[in-house]
């Protein structure tokens, strides 16, 4: 039988070998970027024309290559960057792989312009389909420049699938400014046919990278993370719940200075955000990840774009409870300034695990929940408030922003005043596996304003923070039904007439379903036939509470369904959802002194104050600086 199976030429070989690295112009940048970055360069400056198709041109100030390195750069599997396979583990660089510079060699015309410091020429090579042509001698400083001319000229199947000029230059585009992300100390500039794309200067984090990437406006959105837990460090910016929108986002992972994609790492920020926005909403998130060697391997996908983690369970447990973290302090507030500092990335201690506890059947007749329950939960759950158990509801003092830091703090549990309409003799109290620092204290009661019959108005020593007082009750009820579900439920409010209620077929099935979680709730339902139901009892929220209304709505949104609580991970959460956006106090509700002060000190004490289960801002700050600046002072 004649012999069949013959070896491919070389120059047939590399051109197939090159189409796992080289798919578009895009990918010729990333690589090519990628070395100079390995080069150590501190300015890259990119060139393209009609979108890479006809030229690419890219030069550094990186180290730059002799003669010798030169030539043999352009050979397969030729590199500086590993010595042995075990070496894989370990890689600390963009490529290792020897592939890159000969397979866009391979399907392209190149010329390769090089210098290092210590020689007192540089070198020039050229190379038309993977074939030197030529090299010689030239003038030039320390660096690199690397020319890309008639991309697959060699390949015209592949030339083909090429996009329009506009779509692949907002391919390399992306390409850069993900490659930016990753290294904001390095200077970036890209040019299309003459014209200014990017233009990047080093910056000084990575707020600045991202204010020049997408605008001021757009980073002042974003608020630091930052943890480190079993040797895995994460740290960068995710967006604010209220500033964040459906449809697209920014989201760009790196794991020890290497962009990468998972789609699993980010369902796992999404779930930090959980009952803080709906499940539409799509936050920006810039993440970084540090993680030992032999942790995580590179080597998994030709455009070194995907990678796999050891226990990628634990790397996901930790980024969602770093977002988690995040939102819980103060910079998550929604602001009124247009003119904010860059947050800055400190690194927090991981949050304890919230203690076990019982609590008493108790009597709802105040207007949010009673202080006991929610400053130990909130107090707990955030070391970012330096509160014992009901302090500020005890001290009738408000909390104050941290000289220091600016943070919103509620005053020190030393304070032993009578509080309006909270407990006292709670003040020996302490906050488990908490250590706090002491924070300013003001000792007189707080200057509490209603406005619009909405909005509660509270001055700090920064300036003022402005209460939506549905979307903070919101917040206040969502949690404390969630603690009655981890325990035994909350008891409802017998009724001296018991409401009779006609609903829908769907309805009616709605609520037999849930008949046990609304009991837990406070609601007692009972059947009655024909689509009806009896109410004889009724949670007690606050005293003006409209329990019918309540439960039919509830009972719609359960019906219809709604971003809300489609959000939720289970029945209990979106019934707890549910509840706290019917049951919450409304707009245009007068309230009195007390009860604004309740509002204040019952919402710090939650776990996560800032946001209500929508994704809107329960607090919005205006600083003492803006509110000068706007009156020219």
């Amino acid at each position: 039988m004649p012999r069949t199976i013959e070896v491919l030429p070389d120059r047939v070989a590399n051109q197939i070998a090159a189409g796992e690295v080289v798919e578009r112009p895009a990918s010729v940048v990333k690589e090519l970027v990628e070395n100079a970055l390995d080069a150590r360069a501190t300015r890259i400056d990119i060139e393209i024309e009609r979108g890479g198709k006809r030229r690419i041109r890219v030069t550094d100030d990186g180290v730059g290559m002799g003669r010798e390195d030169a030539l043999a750069s352009l050979n397969r599997h030729a590199t500086s960057k590993i010595r042995a396979a075990s070496d894989l583990q370990s890689v600390g660089t963009f490529g290792f792989r020897g592939e890159a510079l000969p397979s866009i060699a391979a399907v392209s015309r190149l010329t390769l312009q090089t210098k290092a410091e210590s020689d007192p020429l540089g070198t020039r090579v050229r190379v038309n389909g993977g074939t030197i042509t030529g090299f010689d001698d030239t003038p030039r400083r320390r660096g690199t420049t690397v020319e890309v001319s008639t991309l697959f000229f060699n390949a015209p199947a592949r030339s083909k699938f090429l996009k329009a000029v506009g779509a692949e230059a907002r391919a390399v585009s992306d390409v850069v400014s993900v490659l930016a992300l990753a290294n904001a100390s390095v200077g970036f500039g890209l040019t299309s046919g003459g014209r200014v794309l990017l233009e990047l200067p080093p910056a000084s984090d990575l707020t600045a990278r991202v204010a020049a990437l997408w605008g001021r406006e757009e980073a002042t959105t974003l608020i630091a993370l930052s943890t480190e837990s079993d040797g895995i460090e994460v740290r960068g910016l995710i967006q604010r719940p209220d500033a964040a929108k459906s449809g697209f986002r920014r989201a760009h992972l790196f794991v020890n200075g290497r962009p990468f994609r998972s789609p699993a790492l980010l369902a796992s920020v999404d779930r930090g955000y959980r009952t803080t926005i709906s499940e539409k909403v799509r936050p920006w998130a810039f993440l970084y990840l540090r993680m030992p060697p032999g942790t995580v391997d590179m080597n998994v996908h030709p455009a070194k774009a995907e990678v796999r983690f050891r226990d990628a369970a634990v790397v996901e447990s930790i980024v969602e409870e770093a977002v988690r973290a995040a939102l819980t302090s103060d910079s998550s507030a929604a602001t009124l300034d247009t003119e904010l500092a860059a947050p800055q990335l400190v690194v927090r201690e991981p949050r304890p695990p919230r203690p076990g506890r019982t609590r008493e059947e108790e009597s709802q007749t105040s207007l949010f929940l009673s202080a006991d329950a929610a400053g130990s939960a909130g107090a707990a759950a955030s070391p970012d408030i330096a509160a014992s158990s009901g302090t500020a509801a005890s001290s009738g003092a408000v909390a104050t922003p941290d000289a220091s830091s600016g943070e919103i703090v509620a005053p020190d549990a030393s304070v032993g005043a009578t509080g309006q309409g909270g407990s006292t003799d709670r003040d020996d109290q302490e906050v488990p596996g908490v250590d706090v620092e002491p924070t300013p204290v003001l000792k007189e009661l707080p200057r509490l304003w209603q406005v619009l019959s909405t909005y509660v108005l509270a001055e700090t020593r920064e300036g003022l923070i402005i209460i939506d007082q549905h979307s903070a009750h919101e917040r206040i009820l969502f949690e404390r039904l969630s603690r009655a579900f981890e325990e035994s439920g909350q008891t409802g409010q017998r009724l001296l007439f018991p409401l009779t209620i006609r609903l829908s077929k769907a309805e009616y099935e709605q609520v037999e379903a849930l008949t046990g979680i609304l009991n837990r709730v406070g609601f007692e339902v009972e059947g009655f036939g024909g689509n009806t139901i009896i109410v004889h009892a009724v949670p007690d929220p606050h005293p003006y509470f409209d329990a019918e209304r309540c439960l039919r709505e509830m009972i719609t949104d359960l019906v219809a369904g709604s971003d809300l609580t489609r959000s939720a991970k289970n029945q209990h959460e979106k019934i707890a959802m549910t509840f706290a956006c019917k049951g919450a106090i409304k707009a245009g509700q007068t309230l009195s002194e007390s009860e604004m002060q309740e509002l204040f000190d019952q919402l710090l004490a939650t776990e996560l104050p800032y946001h209500d289960v929508h994704g809107r801002p329960t607090i919005v700050r205006l600083s003492k600086s803006e509110l000068e600046r706007k009156f020219g002072r």
